[in-house]
């Protein structure tokens, strides 16, 4: 296991208040462990594993895969709003259809009945 260097021209770790939801909890261990990664990179102190992941992170074909997904995103997002315009539009025939039996006159009434 690689030793910790310690450096003069090193910051002491900020203090930072506990979070209060578990995903920012989630966002601030990322934090540190992409700090860490980091000091290790320019230490020389990282493990082939963290090589690797950072080298995987900046190949194109990650890049191009991120891409993707965010484009997928971007679709679902699409396919729920025209859902939810559906939904509106429909709502408003009813609306339209309801006034134009009201100004008809036709309130409803059952069959046969006079």
């Amino acid at each position: 296991m690689p030793t910790r260097r310690v450096t003069h021209d090193e910051p002491e770790p900020s203090k930072r208040p506990p979070a209060s939801t578990p995903q920012a909890r989630e966002r601030q261990l990322i934090s540190l462990a992409v700090d860490l990664a980091e000091r290790q990179l320019r230490d020389g102190t990282a493990s082939a594993q963290v090589i690797s992941h950072y080298l995987k992170a900046s190949s194109t074909r990650e890049q191009l895969e991120q891409a993707r997904i965010e484009m997928e995103v971007s679709l679902l997002e699409a396919k729920r709003e025209s859902m939810a315009s559906a939904a509106r539009v429909e709502a408003l025939y009813e609306d339209a259809i309801s006034a134009m039996r009201s100004y008809k006159g036709d309130h409803h009434q059952e069959p046969g009945v006079d």
